[in-house]
């Protein structure tokens, strides 16, 4: 079993959302540096950015998995309601015909037996 499947679908979104929380305090950062009175420190600016794109690819990748994911879950693909019907009604055919061929096999029989007149 792979990673993705050891972790429940609401756990991985849990985490993505940690990201997107991330991202915004990481905006944050960057807006308080940028309105800083003594300037901005552009080595701390480009991190936080580099770092914000990064978060930014990463959460793109996992909803992207988790939307791929749902798509390709199929909850009553084991489900055996189908064929047993389908037995159902092979079986209620089989002993329409089966009722069909004694009708006929008792008409020939009267048609063969002798009449007594």
């Amino acid at each position: 079993m792979d990673s993705q499947g050891q972790t429940t679908s609401l756990q991985r979104l849990q985490n993505v959302e940690k990201r997107i929380v991330k991202v915004l305090e990481l905006a944050g950062g960057v807006m308080d540096e940028l309105a800083s009175p003594v300037g901005p420190r552009k080595e701390l600016v480009q991190n936080h950015c580099l770092e914000f794109m990064q978060l930014i690819k990463d959460i793109q990748v996992a909803l992207r998995d988790e939307i791929k994911s749902a798509c390709e879950y199929r909850p009553f693909e084991k489900c055996d309601y189908g064929p047993r019907i389908a037995n159902d009604i092979s079986y209620n055919k089989v002993q329409y015909v089966i009722s069909q061929l004694d009708a006929i096999k008792q008409n020939i029989h009267h048609y063969h037996a002798p009449h007594s007149e």
